[in-house]
């Protein structure tokens, strides 16, 4: 390339350059929803993608959870026997019933665990809470309850508070002052796996569980 061309090309790139004008686009609009509303959009949304949402009252939940699973006949229900909701269920969950799933403790390294654990027919775990304007859980995965829990058995089962319900992502990062105590690792759940990679045909429990069950506890 000639000097000539080469300080023709540069002129007119100079010349064509302009700041960037980016738009002062402000705060979304954010939709006030009751708590009764915030439980139906979160039902909605998760519902459309495969999702199975029942609101219950918090001091039954462990009865009607045994009620979802007796006919799915499960033979094991993974859990974190050292968080408050391991302990209430280990409390509540009667010893022999042929009709429901033997509780499985996680409390031992994955490499000691990978054999049984990749057998397991459901893991259950609680939440952060839930966004109701996209239908999304919100997991904060913990030394006692890992992310294994929810991921490698075919069903996820999670608690929700229905108080911890809200209205969209950036209302629960307030809430829960993420700013001042960031997570190492933050889920957003919103169904069960699903992919659209090959010709775009969505497939669900290619990478993760098939079936995500959810609670809604009300007071």
């Amino acid at each position: 390339m000639s000097d000539t061309a080469r300080e023709n090309i540069l002129r007119k790139l100079a010349a064509a350059h302009r700041p960037a004008q980016i738009p002062e686009t402000g705060a979304l609009p954010i939709a006030a929803l009751c708590q009764a509303e915030k439980i139906e959009q979160l039902k909605h949304f998760m519902e459309a993608v495969r999702g199975e949402v029942h609101v219950v009252k918090k001091e039954g939940w462990i009865a009607r959870l045994q009620d979802l699973l007796r006919p799915r006949a499960l033979k094991t229900l993974l859990y974190g026997p050292a968080t408050p909701l391991g302990k209430a269920l280990a409390a509540g969950w009667p010893p022999e019933d042929p009709g429901l799933p033997r509780l499985v403790p996680y409390a031992a390294p994955v490499e000691d665990f990978k054999s049984e654990l990749f057998q397991l027919d459901a893991g259950i775990t609680g939440t952060l809470g839930a966004i109701a304007e996209n239908g999304a859980l919100i997991l904060w995965p913990t030394p006692e309850e890992p992310r294994l829990i929810s991921l490698v058995p075919p069903i996820h089962i999670a608690l929700v508070d229905a108080r911890d319900i809200y209205c969209n992502f950036a209302d629960a990062l307030t809430a829960g002052t993420w700013k001042a105590n960031m997570p190492t690792n933050a889920l957003l759940i919103s169904g069960p796996s699903k992919t659209a990679d090959i010709e775009l045909t969505l497939a669900f429990g290619v990478h993760g569980p098939r079936e995500v069950l959810v609670l809604v506890l009300e007071a």
